[in-house]
């Protein structure tokens, strides 16, 4: 039986340290909305169970020829909605047609909770027995547990076999492997990448930021636009061209795709309308996370400094995080969860290439981490050719769950891409190999149309 809890979480002080405007929220769940059907067109017959569980509602699905393994699915940010909502894996007819039995928590709380994310899905895991003997199917438990997620059930699924969490979560469990997908998978430093991305363009804007947070931002974006774009955010003025070029480098360097999501609109609205917050998270944490202190701002591939380089780093203000803001906490896990590079058990992860939401450069962090750590044999990681977050088609997120669970089966480590090189990013043809553009019916609607905005590969 592989799947357990440890004791160290269970030492933990139930004591609560100092509050946050997350502790006061109330969500709730609408039991009506659980109840989900069959996937259509398949031969897989399947029992499906929901319910509620510690404050979450749960989704379950185990086939009739289960195969003994479990995969929980963690859902991606669901925003500041006080209503709960279960998802499901995109990949769920791969999963039931192959005999994989899958669970998906709601999470007991909304916003980036990932610290909820983590203890209600980790719960639902150790549930699961119970839940099956409840509804007259007495199962044993899994031989083998998975965890995958979505954008921030990405982070759930990257943070939830780290060595931190283990030692310090109230439902702590050992999964093994894991699938992280379009993740934070360099936890806070996405919110770094924000405040960075946001300072720099009020400074190349003309509209430079007293200090850090300027919550005075989304008064400016019309000035802004008009000061960097003929065409907003097509048409880049000089200004705007220079902030193009520090934003491609933020985001993990030059590489395919990343022109064209820079001039998309949906895709640049995604990012602009996090400006301008107080680097709490949205209540999420009691203190500013967000840190630039660090970043250097580069406009080429030179990573020496010009003069420009060296004028506009000087000149861009600041942010500079609480000491507070994360720390390690006595009654559980941090409130933001870390991923840093500490796992003992194999991790593949996807991120598509134009992501602006999440970048890519989130990819080459968690890479350094774990090389830093030792145990980068155990991280396998895929660049997808498409624009936005997320945007993946299930045929990709299928192939890479399979390659997960042959790897941890059998010890034959999949293929993946170098993500660290600048020079095998930059070329025309890097995330070729995992990219697959054939929609099926799962697939998100639209999806198809924008793979086809995308450069074309050798063969495809």
């Amino acid at each position: 039986m592989l799947i357990h809890a440890c004791t160290a979480g269970a030492q933990q002080s139930a004591v609560p340290e100092d509050a946050r405007p997350q502790d006061a929220r109330v969500f709730t769940l609408d039991p009506s909305t659980l109840p989900f059907n069959a996937v259509s067109d398949t031969q897989a017959e399947t029992d499906r169970w929901w319910g509620l569980l510690g404050g979450s509602g749960y989704r379950v699905e185990v086939p009739r020829n289960w195969n003994g393994s479990l995969v929980m699915w963690a859902h991606g940010y669901a925003g500041d909605s006080p209503q709960l909502e279960a998802d499901e894996p995109p990949f769920r007819r791969y999963l039931i047609e192959h005999g994989y039995a899958w669970a998906s928590s709601s999470f007991s709380r909304n916003n980036y909770d990932v610290r909820a994310g983590i203890e209600d899905t980790n719960a639902l895991a150790l549930a699961f027995t119970a839940i099956a003997a409840q509804n007259n199917r007495p199962l044993p438990a899994p031989s083998r547990l998975y965890i995958a997620g979505g954008s921030m059930g990405g982070h759930v699924a990257a943070a939830a076999v780290e060595t931190e969490t283990l030692a310090t979560a109230r439902n702590p469990v050992r999964y093994d492997g894991a699938l992280p997908l379009c993740g934070a998978v360099a936890d806070t430093e996405l919110f770094d990448y924000l405040a960075a991305y946001q300072l720099a363009t009020q400074y190349f804007g003309g509209k430079a930021a007293a200090a850090f947070p300027a919550t005075d931002f989304q008064q400016l974006r019309p000035e802004l636009r008009d000061a960097l774009w003929y065409i907003y955010p097509a048409a880049p003025k000089e200004q705007g061209r220079q902030l193009k070029n520090a934003v491609m480098n933020l985001t993990g360097g030059a590489r395919p795709l990343f022109e064209l999501s820079f001039k998309l609109r949906p895709y640049q609205d995604a990012v602009w309308n996090r400006f301008g917050t107080d680097g709490t998270l949205d209540g999420i944490l009691a203190f500013n996370v967000a840190d630039t202190t660090r970043i250097v701002y580069q406009e080429d591939n030179d990573p020496a400094l010009s003069a420009d380089e060296a004028l506009h780093n000087s000149g861009i203000v600041r942010a500079v995080a609480s000491p507070e803001a994360n720390r390690p906490r006595r009654d559980g896990l941090r409130w933001v969860p870390k991923v840093n590079g500490q796992f003992s058990v194999p991790v593949l992860t996807m991120h598509t290439l134009g992501d602006l939401y999440v970048p890519f450069s989130m990819e080459q962090s968690y890479r350094r981490r774990a090389i830093a750590n030792g145990n980068d044999a155990l991280l396998v990681q895929r660049a997808i050719r498409s624009p936005g977050h997320c945007e993946f088609t299930v045929a990709e997120e299928a192939a890479a769950f399979e390659a997960l669970v042959n790897w941890v089966q059998t010890g034959a480590k999949p293929a993946g891409d170098d993500v660290l090189t600048p020079t095998a990013v930059a070329d025309g043809n890097y995330g070729c190999t995992f990219t697959n553009d054939a929609t099926g019916p799962d697939d998100n609607r639209g999806l198809s149309a924008i793979r086809k905005l995308v450069p074309g590969c050798p063969g495809r």
